[in-house]
C-alpha cells in the first residue's frame, strides 16, 4: 500500500505529459501550405529489408503538410514496420477556417472526414488536398521526430514511397 501514492503520482505525471505533448497546435485562419506534394518516380530500385518486410522504393517524395490527425499502432503485422499514420492536408485543407468545419478521424489505417450542413469547400478539393500516410521511419532518429508529431504541426516529410511485402 505504501507504493500506491507513488504509482498514482507517476501515472498522473505520464498522463499530464501525454496530454500536453499530444495537444493540437492552433493556427490563425489562412492557407498555411501552398505547395503540392512532390513525387519523382524511380526507374529501378533494390528492395530494402526492414523488420521482416521487404520494401521496394517506387518514388522519391517530398511534401510540406499540416498534420490533421495521428494514429499510433502497437499491434498487428504492420505495427513493427509502420507504427504511425498521419492524416495530412495542404492547400485549402491546411486552412484553420476550413478545418474548423471538418471533423477528421482515423481508424483501421484509414482516415475519415465529415462536416455538418454544407461543406466549407467543395468535396473534390477536400479529396485532392488531404491524405492518410502510413509512415515507415528509416531509423531511430527519424522515429524520434515522427513520434513527436502533433495535430496542427506544419512539417516537411521527405523520403520514398514504397511497396511493402512480407
Amino acid at each position: 500500500m505504501r507504493y500506491l501514492p507513488i504509482l498514482v503520482g507517476a501515472g498522473a505525471l505520464v498522463a499530464g505529459y501525454h496530454l500536453v505533448a499530444t495537444s493540437a497546435v492552433e493556427w490563425s485562419p489562412g492557407t498555411l501550405v501552398e505547395s503540392l506534394p512532390q513525387q519523382t518516380n524511380l526507374e529501378r530500385s533494390d528492395p530494402i529489408a526492414l523488420e521482416g518486410f521487404e520494401l521496394t522504393p517506387r518514388a522519391r517524395f517530398k511534401a510540406e503538410v499540416r498534420v490533421l490527425g495521428r494514429s499510433r499502432y502497437w499491434l498487428g503485422d504492420l505495427a513493427d514496420v509502420s507504427p504511425l499514420d498521419i492524416a495530412v492536408g495542404w492547400g485549402p485543407m491546411s486552412d484553420s477556417a476550413v478545418l474548423a468545419h471538418i471533423e477528421v478521424s482515423q481508424s483501421g489505417r484509414f482516415y475519415f472526414w465529415s462536416y455538418e450542413d454544407e461543406p466549407p469547400i467543395p468535396r473534390a478539393d477536400t479529396e485532392a488536398h488531404s491524405a492518410n500516410w502510413h509512415l515507415i521511419p528509416a531509423n531511430d532518429a527519424a522515429w524520434s521526430r515522427l513520434s513527436g508529431l502533433r495535430v496542427g504541426d506544419l512539417v516537411t516529410l521527405e523520403g520514398f514511397l514504397v511497396d511493402v511485402h512480407s
